[in-house]
């Protein structure tokens, strides 16, 4: 997967593509391997204009987009082109993989790739991908999906985490956290998007006692964790607790420590010998069943396939 092509397009913002160039287009010589190629496309090859007055120039045009071997379509501000639908779908023919950032989703909607397949987008466009294209399983409250073939990824900085996913799964976790090092990032990101989600009421001062106890949990993850635990950190009775918290956050507590402690698992699986057993005690789960259970339903796989995937010692 060398070959990268992103989708250039009047009226974008840079940040998107500037997340592509910085993760797939700056060469990489102290990592000693083959990098990517990246190539900036568009419709039409020549001059584009972005937010800003701005304008880019690129000679490279649909032919060149499909014709890579991992496809990126960065937020669409407009419909859809019958030419960008045949540009996808011909990629996706030929095997290459195909990701979206943001509403990116649409044009892989648009191409038929998404249907039947769960996806993300910005949670603002959420309800308009599912109206749009009922076939789709839209999925608002994760940052990336990948399918193996097509990747979806929520809001524009989402696009980050599925960029460093792409490189993790291409040259696995060590390269991959190098490079979040040096973009002063994290290598994985907790939680989705429902935290970002805006508020309909305002913010109280309660919430400051509900993240409190929130950083108490992190730092005791090991320990057993109940809502009347959380509670009794916050100050609070466990009703009044789970309101904060389902405001806060959009989840629930214990939702929410489950995918903590499913993330707080994966530096042990990708770097360690730590038979699954003894992980799952260290990150609080009762019984490596229970860890197995709730790792499937957050990162959908296993905890020995993530940890042959991402080439973690055996």
């Amino acid at each position: 997967m060398r070959t990268v092509a992103v989708l250039a397009y009047d009226g974008m913002s840079v940040f998107e593509l500037g997340i592509v160039s910085e993760v797939f287009g700056l060469p990489r010589p102290e990592f000693d391997r083959p990098w990517y190629e990246l190539t900036i496309c568009a419709e039409t090859p020549g001059p584009v204009r972005v937010v800003g007055g701005a304008t880019l120039h690129t000679e490279y045009g649909l032919d060149v987009f499909a014709a890579a071997e991992t496809v990126i379509v960065p937020g669409v501000n407009a419909g859809v082109s019958p030419e960008l639908i045949a540009a996808l779908r011909a990629a996706h023919a030929r095997g290459a993989r195909i990701m979206s950032i943001c509403s990116g989703a649409f044009a892989l909607a648009a191409a038929g790739l998404l249907d039947g397949r769960r996806a993300t987008t910005h949670w603002r466009y959420a309800d308009a991908l599912r109206e749009r294209h009922p076939a789709v399983e839209v999925d608002a409250d994760v940052l990336y999906i990948d399918h193996g073939d097509v990747l979806t990824s929520a809001g524009s900085a989402a696009g980050l985490d599925l960029c460093l996913h792409v490189v993790r799964l291409d040259h696995g976790p060590s390269i991959a956290n190098a490079v979040a090092r040096r973009l002063v990032v994290q290598p994985h990101r907790d939680g989705g998007q429902a935290q970002f989600v805006e508020a309909p009421v305002a913010a109280d001062p309660e919430d400051a006692r509900v993240a409190r106890s929130m950083d108490w949990a992190l730092g005791n993850l090991a320990e057993p964790i109940t809502v009347a635990t959380l509670a009794r950190q916050a100050h609070m009775s466990e009703r009044t607790y789970l309101r904060h918290f389902a405001r806060a956050t959009g989840s629930t507590p214990i939702r929410w420590l489950i995918d903590r402690r499913v993330h707080a698992s994966l530096p042990l699986l990708e770097t360690t010998r730590t038979p699954i057993e003894a992980i799952a005690t260290a990150v609080g789960f009762e019984t490596a069943v229970t860890y197995r259970h709730h790792f499937g339903q957050t990162m959908r796989t296993s905890p020995s396939a993530y940890r042959r995937a991402f080439n973690a010692p055996e």
